[in-house]
C-alpha cells in the first residue's frame, strides 16, 4: 500500500496531526510526518512534494495555521491528491486558515476538510486509497456501519428516556 504524507507547518498543530495518524493507524495506512513550513522552510517543503510520488507516497496531507499556505505551496509542486487541513489559532479561531486553504486558484486544487479536522482528512486519504485497495474499502464500509450503529443505539437511549 501507497504511503500517506502529513506535513505541518509547526508542532503547534500537533494535536490535529496527532488525531489524523491515530485514525491511519487505526486503518493501517502506512505514513510519514514532518514539519516543513511554507514560509520559513519552503525550500524543504518543495522538494518534499516533488518527490512525493518517487518516494512512494499517494496522498498528502498538510496542515497548518494562520496564514496556512502550505497545502498550496505543497500542492503547486506536485500532482498528488493534496488534502489541507486548516488548525485554529489564538488568532481569528482558524477561519483565517480556513480561507487560506479553500480559495485556491484556478489549476492547483487543494481539497479541504474542517478547522482541525484531522480524522476527515485522513478518512479522504483512506478513500482515495481504497479506489485501488478493496481491503481498505471494506474496512471504510465497516467504520460507516459502526458509526450508524452507534448513532442508532444513542437514538434508542434518548428516545427510551423521554418518548414515554
Amino acid at each position: 500500500m501507497k504511503k500517506i504524507g502529513i506535513v505541518m507547518g509547526s508542532d503547534s498543530d500537533l494535536p490535529t496531526v496527532q488525531k489524523t495518524a491515530d485514525t491511519l493507524d487505526a486503518f493501517g495506512i502506512p505514513y510519514e510526518v514532518h514539519v516543513y513550513s511554507a514560509h520559513r522552510t519552503p525550500a524543504q517543503a518543495a522538494e518534499f512534494a516533488r518527490n512525493a510520488r518517487e518516494n512512494g507516497f499517494a496522498v498528502i496531507i498538510a496542515a497548518a495555521g494562520m496564514a496556512a499556505h502550505l497545502a498550496g505551496a505543497v500542492a503547486a509542486q506536485t500532482t498528488l491528491p493534496v488534502i489541507g487541513i486548516p488548525c485554529s489559532s489564538a488568532k481569528l479561531d482558524g477561519i483565517d486558515a480556513l480561507l487560506s486553504t479553500v480559495q485556491m486558484p484556478s489549476g492547483i486544487p487543494v481539497a479541504t476538510v474542517a478547522i482541525d479536522g484531522g480524522v476527515n482528512a485522513a478518512l479522504l486519504a483512506a478513500q482515495i486509497l481504497a479506489i485501488s485497495e478493496p481491503s481498505l474499502a471494506e474496512k471504510l464500509n465497516a467504520k460507516r456501519v459502526s458509526d450508524a450503529d452507534k448513532v442508532l443505539k444513542k437514538d434508542a437511549e434518548i428516545a427510551g428516556r423521554f418518548n414515554k
